[in-house]
Parts: C-alpha cells; sequence; structure tokens
C-alpha cells in the first residue's frame, strides 16, 4: 500500500485522537455498522432491564419478598431489611432515558470534536461500569447504588454510545443515509431480543436458596458487554474530508430543495425553526408509542380477556389464576412481537426515506399512525378482532422505530453533515421528555377510566383518540419543515478557515483514484463477513427466541 494513498496523521496525536481514525486507502466501508450495532446491541439492554424487576423485588426474601409497611420511596433507596417494590426499581427506566437525552445534548459537540472511538470507550465505560456499580448496589442492598450506577452512570454511556456512530455513518454512506442509521439504530430496538433471555438464563443458572442470582448477572453482562463495546469503539474510522463514494452524485446536484447545500454550525441550529419543527414531530411520535408500548401486555389481556386462552366470554377480572398464567404468557408473546416490528421498522422505514425523502417517509408514517390509532384500532379492539388489533400495533412499532431511524438522516439533509451527531444529541432531548409524557398520558387516563368504573375492555379508548391527535399535530409540524435559509449556512471560506485539518489526502492520489481515494470500496470481504457474523448470529437468535414466545399468540 503506498504511503501517498494514506491519511496524513499529524505528529504528537494519540491512538485515541480522532485524527488517528482516518481510515486509509483500501478501507471498506462495510466494516463500520457492524462496530456501530455491536455497541448499539449492548446499550439497548436498557430496554429490556423489566426483566430483572420481579426477581430484585425478592432480592431478600428470595422464594417471597420481604414488605414493610409504610415504605417512602426515600426510604427504599436506603434500606436495607426491606425488599424493594417494582415501583421503585420502574424509575430506572426514567432514568435511562432522561440521562441519554441530557448527556447526549451536553456532550454531542465533545463527540465530533473527539471522534467515535474515543466516544465509543467513554460509552463502554459507562454503560458497563455502570452495571458493576449496580451489581454492588444489589449485593449490599442499596438501591441508590442501583440509580447511581446503571442510571445516571450508564445513561451517560446510553447517550454516547447511542450517538457515537450516527455522524461517522452518515459521512460514510451519503448515498444511503437513511438505510446507514436504520442499521445502526436497529441495534438499539434489538438489544433487549438478546439480552433479556441471555439474562433470564444467567439468573436461573446463579440462582440459590440464599439469592436470586441477579448481581451475578450484572457482572457477567458487564463483561462479555464490555468486550464487545469496545470492539466495536476501536474498529470506528472516519473517511478523509471531501471523501465520496465512487461514481456517486451528491443529492444537491439533483435539485432536491430539501438537501442542505452548505453546513449549519451547532451553535445555530437550534436557532433555526426546522430545528424545533422536527423536535416536535420526533416528541409526538414517540409520546404517541412509548405510552402504550409499555402498557402493551397488560392492555391485551384487558381488551381481549378469555378470547386470548380460548375462554370467550370470560372477562379479564374474572380469569383464575391459571387463566391469568396463560394470558400473561400471551402477553409476553405479543410484547416479543412488539419488540420484533420495532426493531424492523427502524431499518425499512429508514431506507425507505432514502427513496422518497425524509419528509415524505415521516408524512406518511404520522398519517398512517392517526388512521391506525384514530378508527382500525378503536373498532378492532371493541369488534374484538385480535388479529386487526395486534397486526396494527405492529405497524405501530414498526413506526415508533422508524422514526428513531430515520430522524439522523433528516437532520443530515436539513443540516448538513459537519455537525449532525451533535445536533442530533441536542434533538435527543424529545425523547427523554416523551418517555415522560408517553407514561403520564397512557397511566393518568388509564388509571382515571378504571377509578370510574368503566370496563376494562373499554378503557383504552380515549388514549387511541388522544394519540392520534397528537399524530395530527405532528404531521402539520413536518408539513411546516422547510429548506433552512441561507443566512444560518457556514459560508465555504468559513467553513474551511474554522475546521481542523483532520485528514488529507495527496493530490497524486486524488488524482490517479477519484473522489473515493481507494477508499469504501470492499463489499463483501473476509472482515467485513467476521464482523457482520459477530453481530447478526447474536441478533438471530434474539429473533428466534422472541419468534418462538410470539407463537403464544396464535
Amino acid at each position: 500500500m503506498s504511503s501517498t494513498t494514506q491519511a496524513a496523521r499529524p505528529p504528537g496525536t494519540g491512538f485515541l485522537d480522532r485524527e488517528n481514525t482516518v481510515a486509509k486507502a483500501g478501507f471498506n466501508r462495510w466494516l463500520i455498522p457492524p462496530c456501530a450495532l455491536a455497541i448499539h446491541l449492548c446499550i439497548g439492554m436498557a430496554y429490556g432491564f423489566s426483566v430483572f424487576w420481579l426477581p430484585l423485588s425478592r432480592a431478600i426474601g428470595v422464594s417471597q419478598a420481604v414488605a414493610c409497611e409504610g415504605m417512602t420511596l426515600g426510604s427504599a433507596l436506603f434500606t436495607t431489611t426491606c425488599d424493594w417494590r417494582v415501583s421503585d426499581l420502574l424509575w430506572m427506566y426514567t432514568l435511562f432515558f432522561v440521562v441519554l437525552g441530557a448527556s447526549a445534548a451536553i456532550w454531542g459537540g465533545w463527540l465530533e470534536r473527539a471522534g467515535p472511538r474515543k466516544a465509543g470507550l467513554v460509552a463502554a465505560l459507562c454503560w458497563c461500569g455502570g452495571m458493576v456499580i449496580s451489581a454492588l448496589g444489589i449485593y449490599v442492598h442499596q438501591l441508590w447504588l442501583m440509580w447511581l450506577g446503571s442510571g445516571i452512570i450508564g445513561g451517560v454511556g446510553l447517550g454516547l454510545g447511542y450517538i457515537s456512530p450516527v455522524s461517522t455513518l452518515i459521512k460514510w454512506f451519503p448515498d444511503r443515509r437513511g438505510m446507514a442509521t436504520g442499521m445502526a439504530i436497529m441495534g438499539f430496538g434489538g438489544g433487549a431480543m438478546i439480552g433479556s433471555p441471555l439474562a433470564d438464563m444467567l439468573m436461573r443458572h446463579f440462582a440459590t436458596a440464599q439469592g436470586v442470582g441477579v448481581w451475578q448477572t450484572f457482572l457477567v453482562l458487564a463483561a462479555g458487554y464490555f468486550v464487545f463495546m469496545v470492539a466495536g469503539a476501536l474498529g470506528y474510522r472516519v473517511p478523509p474530508e471531501n471523501w465520496r463514494p465512487a461514481g456517486w452524485t451528491p443529492p444537491a446536484a439533483t435539485g432536491n430543495r430539501m438537501i442542505a447545500t452548505g453546513d449549519v454550525h451547532l451553535k445555530d441550529a437550534h436557532k433555526t425553526p426546522q430545528f424545533w419543527l422536527i423536535w416536535t414531530v420526533l416528541l409526538l411520535n414517540v409520546t404517541a408509542s412509548i405510552g402504550l408500548i409499555g402498557v402493551a401486555s397488560p392492555m391485551l389481556q384487558e381488551i381481549f380477556g378469555g378470547r386470548l386462552i380460548g375462554a370467550d366470554g370470560v372477562a379479564f377480572l374474572n380469569f383464575t389464576p391459571e387463566q391469568r398464567t396463560a394470558a400473561a404468557a400471551v402477553g409476553a408473546g405479543f410484547v416479543g412481537l412488539v419488540s420484533l416490528f420495532n426493531i424492523g421498522g427502524r431499518f425499512f422505514w429508514a431506507s425507505f426515506s432514502d427513496k422518497v425523502g425524509r419528509k415524505t417517509m415521516y408524512a406518511v408514517i404520522l398519517a398512517l399512525g392517526i388512521a391506525l390509532y384514530a378508527a382500525l384500532i378503536p373498532f378492532a379492539a371493541s369488534s374484538r378482532l385480535l388479529f386487526v388489533f395486534v397486526a396494527s400495533f405492529c405497524v405501530i412499532a414498526s413506526m415508533y422505530g422508524g422514526g428513531f431511524a430515520t430522524v439522523p438522516a433528516y437532520l443530515a439533509d436539513v443540516f448538513g453533515t459537519k455537525f449532525v451527531g451533535a445536533i442530533h444529541g441536542r434533538l435527543l432531548t424529545a425523547w427523554s421528555l416523551a418517555g415522560i409524557f408517553g407514561g403520564l398520558i397512557t397511566g393518568n387516563i388509564r388509571d382515571a377510566r378504571i377509578a370510574s368504573g368503566v370496563p376494562r375492555e373499554a378503557v383504552y379508548q380515549p388514549i387511541f383518540f388522544t394519540m392520534a391527535a397528537l399524530l395530527a399535530v405532528g404531521f402539520v409540524a413536518n408539513l411546516l419543515v422547510r429548506p433552512v435559509a441561507e443566512k444560518w449556512q457556514m459560508r465555504q471560506e468559513a467553513k474551511g478557515g474554522a475546521k481542523p485539518k483532520l485528514a488529507t489526502v495527496s493530490s497524486t492520489a486524488a488524482a490517479s483514484v477519484g473522489g473515493d481515494y481507494g477508499i469504501g470500496r470492499g463489499g463483501v470481504s473476509g472482515p467485513a463477513v467476521i464482523a457482520w457474523l459477530a453481530v447478526g448470529l447474536p441478533l438471530l437468535w434474539g429473533v428466534y427466541i422472541t419468534l418462538m414466545k410470539a407463537t403464544a399468540l396464535f
């Protein structure tokens, strides 16, 4: 390999610095998505932490929870003699996604400067180190240590790990922005599919008459996740400045007005109406899904009752213990199926956006969501059409995931690619708020309806209509997105003067191989096949386990 075709390395830079992650000639860009998946499949276990709640609720009693009358959330944080309630443990979810959004917003700019390798390693240390601290918290029975470990420190790892590949993938795949980010963010949705059954197996292995096996499971998962996340972080590379795939023409040249012709600086992005319109779209799309997905299992059981288990006419509240167990298995299958469509939707809708454009894709999923929530889902629920109801929610879950996966490409189209990772980090504050609003809307309406004596099968109808209204507002916000005004776009000379010279390619090399500098080619190669197998086999195992659970529905 000729030294003239390699990206220059500025003297005095460290191994983790962005300058030392610039790809050399001959590098295969298809090695980057497996690196992103390796990190996202690990941090995606945040969605699967519910597998720990019931065992942890009897961490002291083991076979039966040791309940203490009058225990408050404050006293639960420090008690060593009472078992935690599930409601105490559920705060971990809130911490996960609030800290994820906050850390992505705070350190997104640093990530762009430091590069994905350093950010990925910090994410690994925070996520896995947080699990180790949580294991200690379980061992000494201190809930505040769990909140600190996985909730706060782990939440920082979630934020950095989530956004670390976004800017890199968009720069490597300018011709397939949606597909590239969809592949990576698909891993975040798939993490629970692998982690939950694996954690269940580990807890069964470590469980004894004296303990439920959770702290040991945390340590094993932390070690395994650390290996995968470090491998992914070290595998990251960034393309040289001005790199483009061979034979590819930038979209701006095609006359697509929604594709930015320049970059908007991080400090200016939030000053534009486009940022807040897309922020609103993400907020409302997530809010309209996350609350109902969170109660998917009880919702199905309450609406369809005995129909789920071949006992038509038996209401949910009249189930025998055996019927409750059977219905819970069906509900778990529904949750697994929803999870699978959440993952598949991240790749499908993001890839679809490459064909029709990001704005059109969001218009489609928001309009389809309005139709499902306002008409088809209420009709299926009142008419007890189980297949239609399940299929409708699978589509809703796919659009929930698709909205997450497509928004980085939407931002790159509107604001350019230079600061897209940091801008995406700030936009994720919408996710943090949606996680709170979705649960509050669903929970408050559900509780109020139950308290007023409404039959369980009719409890959810107002929630469906509320979600349709939220999506309608999101639809209008998306329609209002226009190209960013030229005043916000960085001038070419300013852009060139402000940025550090991260990578250069010799003029001889550029002239001899064209705009791609001999980088990004390769497609199917030995290292790429090995990398894809390393992340693909665990993901396929998770899909298999999920499908086996989903068979209970049928």
